[in-house]
This record gives C-alpha cells, structure tokens and sequence, in this order.
C-alpha cells in the first residue's frame, strides 16, 4: 500500500498515548500426528468465530498463523486479552485437527513444502524476494508500545537500540532447524536478518524530520512500496502511533511472552522518563550493537554480552537484570512485579531454547521436543509420546520419514 502524507507526517504518534501496548505472535501450524507444518492458515481462519477472527492475520507462509491483542491501556489488559485469544485459537486449531506451537523455527519441517499465502502483499514480496522469502520460516512476536509525539518516538526506538540483544537472549527460542542442531540459540535471527532487506538494528536517526527523509528516499527510489517493508528490529510504526520491537523469538508459554513484553513496556516508560527529564541516553555504532546481537544469536542467556558503556563482559544473564533494575521503578509504577518475578523465573530455569536443548541432550527426538513446545504453546495437561496418535484426533494415512509433510 503506498505511503500517506498522514504517515509521512508521523501524525498517528501525535494522536498518540504513552504506553498503550499491543502483542502480536506467529504461531507455527502443525499436523498433530507428525509434528511438521502443515499448510492450513485459510481453513483455521475460515472456520474462526468472529470475535476471534479479526484477530487472526496471514504471515507469510500458509503453515503459520499471526494472532493480535487489541490496543490495550495496560500490560494487564494485553495479557488477558492475548491468553483468551490463544486459547480461543487452541480450541479452533483441535476442533479442525491440528496443532500449533511458538517458537522462533520449526525444528525439522523443511522450508520447500510451505505455501506463500495468497495476498497482493506477500505475493509481491515473493516476486520481489524469491528465495530470500520462500527460506525465511520463522516466528517471532511484536510488541507495541504507545510514544505521543512523533521526535519521542524516534527517540525510543534510538535508545532501544542497545537493549535488543539483551531482549533476543533472553527470549531465544530456536536452537534447531531442518533436522539440526544448529549450535545457535536463535536461529531465527540468523535466518531473517541475514536474508531479508531492512532488517536489524537501523540507523540512530534522532528526529522525525531525517527518519521522514529516509523515508522518502525510499519510496522516491522505488525500494518499498509501503513502511510494512522496512523489517527492522525496533522501528516506529507510522500507522499506528507505535515503537515496535521486533527482536523476540516466539514464546511457546505465554506466560513467558507477557513478561518479556513487560520488561518492554518497562522500558520504554523509562526511555520516556529519560527523554522527558533531559536524562542522556547513549548510542553506540552499529558495529559494537552487531557484536552483541551475534552473542545474543548463538548463545543466548548462557553466553557474555558486551556491556558497551565499560566494554567489559558481563554473563546474559546478568544484562538481564541490568535491565531490570534500570526500568524497575517504571515497573512498579505499573503494577508489574509479577511479570518481573517470571522474569527473575526465566532467569533460575532456563528459557526455551535452553530447555530444548536439555532436552535434545536427554536422547529426545526432534518431534518429541517438538510436541513438548506444542503442548507449553495450547496449554495441553498431558499428551502421548510422538509416535502415538493422540486419542481425540483422527489418524493419518502416512507418516513420512522426519514427519515432512508435502501438501502444496
């Protein structure tokens, strides 16, 4: 869709609140019995109840499903409203015989037998990206927070930029891909920031007037033809009044995606506080920002990151709760000492990639692993080993050899 003159203005971030918060999450659609993607986006969102509908969004690849809260005043709000849509989606999903999961990769179906979905957006981006689209299997989740005033915005999404990988590390959720593990923690990130354009960490920009000159300079030359094409990791969302942060992988517990999305929100009612009040906040070159993010891709919370301001390296783990303890009295402002404490949780037992990891290293399958994350992900009591037909759902004919499915 072309760019408006009320986008190019910034004018939705004038009209904006602070710290509104939406939470968007891409959910890997599975075929039960084997574990693989399984292309059934239209059915699910077909046969959806309306409430839940016009929530459900297409994602790229048909074997993936994007779920939406509505713009909420509160982090409390947002969760309620994105645990009732999961399970909402997870009732929909068993009623039509499949299963989902939320993690950063798929562990093993491979990225040949996934349908581009059929929209005008995403069959341009197939065209224009060919392989770089067809490859790009992965799921993350964005979170939205509200910034009134367009300069404010740019401003956040600056100061985010030293905090992503501290975020990515903490959420990894992607060790495996096609059959391997691929000795990264989030091999998500690898995947898409190394294939698609815009991606990464941007540019410090500072004001709104040079991110609209960038702006302009990419629709005068033809390299987008809408700011849905620009795929950074924190970016302003013009349309909707927004600093978008878009560095997570997917969360099989939603538990675990509500309070990282707190310690976003946390964050940026920081940022704000700072700016407001003339506090400074540091910037740092782009390479010394890309150092950190590949600490934060292959080791996750069990590696070093860099702290920048001492050039000094300090455990994730331990960045993580610099974090924390930078943003906590916003936290509490907000009433998020619960999400804090999972936080402090995430932090004593491990994060999903770390857990799948164990697991693999247990003799695990890669389906096993699989149906582990399925069932965090739909909140299941209990299920069957993977070989193992689960009782409420009809059998298949075949099963193939690493439970690839092919149904383009």
């Amino acid at each position: 869709m072309p760019v408006t003159e009320r986008e190019l203005n910034g004018l939705a971030f004038e009209e904006s609140s602070d710290l509104t918060i939406g939470i968007e999450e891409e959910i890997q659609i599975l075929d039960p019995h084997t574990l693989a993607l399984v292309n059934r986006y239209e059915d699910l969102v077909t046969y959806a109840p309306p409430e839940l509908k016009e929530s459900l969004m297409g994602e790229l690849i048909a074997s993936e499903i994007e779920i939406a809260t509505r713009k909420c005043s509160t982090l409390h709000e947002a969760a309620e409203d994105l645990s009732r849509k999961r399970r909402q989606l997870s009732q929909l999903a068993l009623e039509r015989g499949v299963w989902l999961a939320c993690t950063g990769t798929h562990p093993f179906s491979p990225w040949q037998a996934q349908r581009i979905i059929d929209t005008p957006h995403y069959r341009r981006i197939e065209r224009e990206l060919g392989y770089a689209a067809w490859r790009n299997n992965t799921f993350s989740f964005h979170v939205h927070v509200g910034v009134q005033g367009r300069d404010r915005a740019v401003k956040t999404a600056d100061a985010f930029h030293p905090f992503l990988p501290t975020l990515l590390a903490l959420s990894a959720s992607s060790p495996f891909l096609e059959g391997l593990a691929t000795r990264l923690h989030s091999t998500r990130t690898q995947l898409f920031t190394k294939n698609f354009p815009r991606c990464g960490i941007p540019d410090v920009f500072g004001s709104w007037e040079t991110y609209r000159r960038y702006l302009e300079f990419l629709f005068e030359t033809n390299s987008i033809q809408g700011i849905n094409q620009i795929w950074w990791a924190v970016r302003p969302h013009a349309k909707l009044g927004t600093v978008e942060v878009r560095i997570c992988d997917g969360q099989p517990r939603v538990k675990d995606a509500i309070a990282i999305s707190a310690l976003i929100v946390s964050l940026v009612g920081r940022v704000l506080e700072a700016l407001d009040g003339g506090e400074s906040l540091p910037t740092y070159p782009h390479r010394f920002l890309e150092e950190n993010c590949w600490r934060a891709t292959k080791y996750g919370l069990t590696g070093m990151l860099i702290d920048l301001a001492t050039r000094k390296e300090l455990p994730a783990i331990e960045a993580v709760k610099k974090l924390m303890d930078w943003c906590g009295s916003v936290a509490g402002r907000l009433g998020l000492e619960d999400q804090f404490h999972r936080l402090r949780e995430i932090l004593l037992e491990g994060n999903s990639a770390m857990r799948q990891l164990s697991l693999y290293q247990e003799g695990l399958s890669l389906p096993e692993i699989q149906r582990k994350s399925a069932a965090d992900t739909m909140e299941l009591r209990q299920f069957e080993p993977w070989k193992q037909v689960p009782p409420e759902l009809p059998a298949t004919d075949v099963i193939h050899s690493w439970g690839f499915v092919n149904d383009r």
